[in-house]
């Protein structure tokens, strides 16, 4: 199997695309995707300021490394969950690849610390506010992704949500036809009101097995196994449906995506948009000013709970 494109010795194939890459054009190919999606959702410039979310995992690293590896000015934020030796394994990751990789471009790594600030893990919290661990683990790195971006003063906050994550997204909602999370299910989404930091996805164009190959061929250390926390997850059963589908029929993710995106951009001008319905419910949190419907929102209340139950 040969190249597809300067016809030496191919490493990866791409069933997708029809198509298959050696290691040089195949970095070049994924580095294509992603600057093909900053510029075709309007993401960033290289002028703003990135905040990178990162776990430890393949996604986050690699489009850390995507980012620098384009000029981008970009910084990561890791969030410590204080799950046992897994935050451990993960935090050492991220580290590592600061040390290595990102001081070298200027970059800077930020870290939250959630024991320090609760007193307590995300599996305690989760048993404290009567709440599924990922459902606890969620609203924490929302909150403290957003914080941190707006403190900062960063222009964008990106996230390595890649295709298999954003397709699987897709099919758990269209099942329950939860129309809301529809609505925001797009790889850029505008800070709508004050508060709020831009989100955006640059690896919506990439698969999971894509941005492993490309983790592995580029060297960066990451943590492979996948969060003890998300046994039994919807998440994984959808994205095993769809890997069965993929084998079957190769591009049926990237149909399904893609799909729904350009059906949103076609939507008839007169239809509410994401920003005016968001202006509409959102207001200040009581406790720390970021936006929610409620008159606290649900990460002060859980913070409040954990500071009078938890031991200091």
């Amino acid at each position: 199997m040969n190249c597809t494109k300067c016809k030496t010795k191919a490493v990866i194939d791409l069933p997708r695309h029809n198509a298959a890459f050696c290691k040089g054009c195949f970095t070049g190919f994924v580095h294509d995707q992603v600057a093909r999606a900053i510029k075709s959702e309007w993401m960033f410039g290289k002028e703003e300021r990135i905040l990178v979310a990162v776990s430890g995992g393949k996604d986050s690293l690699a489009l850390w490394n995507i980012l620098l590896k384009l000029g981008y000015r970009a910084d990561g934020l890791y969030v410590d969950l204080g799950i046992g030796v897994y935050s451990e394994q993960s935090h050492a990751k991220v580290t590592k690849f600061a040390e290595a990789v990102a001081t070298s471009h200027g970059a800077t790594l930020h870290l939250h610390t959630v024991e320090q600030e609760a007193g307590a893990g995300i599996k305690e919290l989760a048993q404290l506010i009567h709440r599924p661990t990922c459902s606890t683990c969620g609203t924490i790195k929302r909150y403290q992704f957003n914080r941190v971006a707006i403190e900062q003063n960063y222009d964008v906050m990106a996230t390595g949500h890649n295709l298999d994550d954003e397709a699987a997204r897709l099919l758990g909602n269209v099942l329950h036809w939860q129309e809301e999370y529809l609505d925001k299910q797009g790889p850029s989404l505008p800070a709508s009101v004050a508060g709020f930091a831009k989100k955006v996805k640059p690896l919506y164009r990439l698969s999971e097995r894509e941005l492993a190959a490309y983790a592995v061929l580029n060297r960066i250390d990451y943590i492979v196994e996948e969060c003890p926390m998300a046994k039994g997850s919807k998440m994984l059963q959808y994205k095993e449906v769809l890997n069965r589908l993929e084998t079957e029929s190769p591009g049926t993710k990237q149909t399904f995506y893609w799909g729904f995106l350009d059906k949103q951009r076609k939507k008839q001008p007169t239809a509410i948009t994401m920003t005016e319905k968001d202006r509409a419910v959102l207001h200040p949190c009581a406790s720390c000013s970021q936006p929610t419907t409620a008159e606290v929102c649900s990460y002060c209340k859980m913070m409040a709970k954990a500071k009078t139950v938890v031991p200091r």
